[in-house]
Formats: C-alpha cells, structure tokens, sequence
C-alpha cells in the first residue's frame, strides 16, 4: 500500500524531506510505503541539489492541494502566506497536513485544527518547535499521563549562539550578531529570532499541548536579546549564572482551579539569568534543549540540533510515518487516532507580566555620590522588594555602576520601585533589567 505526498517546497528542509524518503534502506520498513506524488516549488529552472523526476516538479500549489491522487500534504514553504491559506484548501479537500510551520500554527492553530477536526484529518507538526528533537509527539503521547508543571526551553538556535559566542569572547551583540548572519547561523532581517518572536511561537505550541488548551499568542509576553550586554554577561558569569533566552510556560502556583477552562498560565519569553548548575545552563552554540517536569515523572530534557535540513526533515518524515501507520490500520474519518488528533477548544488563562513572581538582576548607572546605595534600597522597600545583593562593581566613565539582585518578588511592585528610582537625580539610567530563573 503507497502512500502519495504533495511536497509544498523545495528548501532547505523540503530537500531533506525528499532525501530521506528517496533513501529508505535501513530506516523504519514505513518509509517505503511513503511516495513523493508532486512538489512545489516556485521556479522549475532553478539548479537543485536533489534529482526528482520532471514530472513530479510543478509551480501550480493549489493543483497539489486539491489533487484527488494525493493523501497527504507537506507544508515547508515557511511563512503565513500562501502556506495558511493552501493548508486550509488541503483540508478542505480531505487530506492530511504535515508541517514544519511554527508561525501559521501559532496564529491560526485555532482555524486549522477546527478545519481538521471537521473534515476529519490530520495536522501533525514535530517540526514546528525544536528541528529534529522529538518533543511534540512525546508531549501528546508518552508524557500525556502526567500533570505537566512547566516546560522551560532554549528554542531558538540563533540567540542562543549569539549569546554563547557573546559568553565565550566577551564580544559585543552586534559583533557578533554580524558573524552570526555571515555564517548562515542567523538571518539578514534576524527580528524574529533576537527579538523574541520565533520563541514565543514555538513555547505558544508547547504550552498548548502541554496544558490542553489553545493559546492566545497576543497574551504571550515577549522580550528579546538586544538589551543583553557583554557587561551583563560578565557579571551573570561572577554571580554564578549564564544569560539564555527561555520560553517559559507553567501552571500558575498561585492560583488553585478545579477544572482545565479556568486554569491560569504563565507564558513568557525573555532572557534570564540560568544558575550555572541548571540542566539548561550548558545547552550551547545553535543547540536547543526543551525540560519538561511534571508529576509524577520529575523532569525530563530533550535535547538536540534545533534546525538545519537533517533534523527538521526528519521530524517531517516521522509524522509521515505516523499518519501512514494509522491510515493503514483503519484510523481514518471514521475513527481518529486520539493520541494524534487535536481534540482541545478552549483557551487558556494567561496571567499577565506584572503578576510574574521571580527574582530580578539590574544594573544601574549612577552618580558617585555618597548614599545612593541607600536610596536604592530605600525605593524597593518602600514596595516590598526584598534585595538578595547590592553592590557597587565599578565605573563607566565617571558613573559608578551599581547591581542588584533580588529576593522572589513581584514583578508589579519591582516596576513600580523602579519607577520611583527613575526619578532619582543621582540615577543616570538602569540599562540593564533581567529576569532570574
């Protein structure tokens, strides 16, 4: 029994994805069942690194969507737009999805997966977050048992080479953000990997499977990395933590429900200080790691190359595999596999920032006047920001400049102390302001 595949994209991963179903020895017997029908590309004269019959190469998208011939689609065209629109049409048309596509599930999850749980197919996307690391199936299935506390993930590769090479030569971000572009590690517009973005789709998609529930992904506070600086990683490195940016998503600890529609999340991204001993700490270069914990399993990392053509590909074949297996034991319309489908329709509760209880690391600018550490201290008591350390570490110029650590405290009350800091003459600027994991 063949399966036929409409391959939407002919790029770096959609490569991949043809390689290894045009090499099947020694691989699981499945992938042999798997044929490419058609693929889409958007020039036919264009030289490729792969040879496909002529036949199978077509610039005609919607054909492959709508194609009667074809089974199953294969979305790794990459952005919204015209990958929303021909992953609806293939539902429409009854055919299964597999994708790679972060972005389009995380904005439009809701209306694809509304879409396939009508028509009765499947949208299955392990590629979508972590490349080649197996998390999303191993959240639906294996890990389903558990109440999942949290999931903490360095997901994106570019920031977190950026920030380890920063770690490493004490170099600058835009220095190596530059290197980063020349080698391929990071994009010439890289908005959506240092400014958070590419994270907070991806924890979006975890956070959602973790906790059976959709995700706004407006909800999700988002920082990024330009603010990080060589300064800030140094001092992190004296006080015995590593900068990483992480997609946090967890239960709210305080906040008690009794039933899913009412449970309140965190979902965050931002860079944070990682204690040195942390499982995450050493999670280096283009590397992503995902630590789920949950009970009663404890904590569980998954680890691994977070893109490249090898590892997503393989990711996008496994789902192949998996939809194959179920259509050819029976699992179709008429019974959908419950471990594969999407079956959740409400959304999630997402506390907002400002009630986030977490330690803070702050670097202040100031005036080298006598008392300035007391003010300091004085303006976050006044809001019940406990200090956990306070000193004085050097000078920039003629402004002394000033660290601070705290105790667990309120992320409400800490703005609040620090816009009364602010206005303090003595205070030059805080140019630095991070979270603590």
């Amino acid at each position: 029994m063949a399966f036929k595949i409409g391959l939407l994209g002919l790029g770096t991963v959609g490569t991949g994805t043809a390689q290894i179903l045009q090499q099947p020895a020694g691989r699981h017997p499945m992938v042999q069942e798997i044929v490419i029908h058609k693929v889409g590309v958007r020039s036919l004269d264009k030289p490729r690194s792969i040879s496909l019959p002529p036949e199978v190469l077509t610039t005609d998208l919607a054909g492959i969507v709508t194609d009667p011939a074809i089974d199953i689609v294969v979305e790794v065209l990459g952005g919204l737009e015209p990958a929303r629109s021909l992953i609806l049409q293939a539902i429409a048309h009854s055919k299964h999805v597999v994708t790679a596509n972060k972005a389009v599930i995380s904005r439009y999850g809701d209306e694809i997966f509304t879409a396939a749980n009508q028509a009765g197919v499947y949208v299955l996307l392990e590629g979508a977050v972590g490349g080649g690391i197996p998390v999303i199936q191993p959240l639906k299935q294996s890990l389903g048992v558990n109440q999942i506390r949290s999931i903490t993930g360095i997901v994106n590769g570019t920031t977190n080479y950026i920030l380890t090479k920063m770690q490493t030569t004490g170099g600058s971000f835009t220095d190596i953000l530059s290197e980063a572009q020349q080698l391929g590690y990071a994009e010439a517009d890289p908005t959506a990997d240092v400014d958070g973005l590419d994270a907070a789709d991806k924890i979006a998609i975890l956070a959602s499977l973790a906790f059976g529930g959709r995700i706004k992904l407006q909800d999700i506070h988002c920082e990024g990395i330009r603010q990080v600086s060589a300064a800030d990683i140094a001092y992190a490195e004296k006080l015995g933590f590593v900068i990483k940016l992480l997609g946090v998503a967890k239960r709210d600890s305080e906040v008690t429900v009794d039933t899913p529609e009412e449970e309140i999340l965190q979902v965050r991204v931002h860079p944070t200080l990682v204690p040195q001993v942390h499982p995450l700490a050493n999670i280096s270069d283009v590397y992503n790691a995902i630590l789920v914990e949950g009970e009663p399993i404890g904590q569980v990392m998954f680890f691994g190359p977070g893109a490249g053509s090898g590892p997503t590909a393989s990711a996008v074949v496994s789902d192949l595999v998996n939809i194959a297996a179920v259509l050819k034991t029976g699992g179709g319309q008429e019974g959908m596999h419950p471990l594969l489908s999407c079956t959740h329709q409400h959304y999630c509760a997402i506390a907002p920032i400002s009630e986030l209880v977490t330690r803070f690391y702050t670097r202040f600018l100031t005036q080298d006047h006598p008392g300035v550490i007391g003010s300091l201290g004085t303006c976050f008591g006044k809001y019940n920001v406990s200090l956990e350390s306070i000193v004085q570490t050097g000078f920039q110029g003629d402004l002394a400049e000033i660290v601070v650590v705290t105790h667990d405290v309120r992320e409400g009350n800490f703005r609040q102390a620090l816009e009364q800091i602010r206005t303090l003459d003595a205070v030059n600027s805080i140019p630095s302001i991070l979270r603590v994991l």
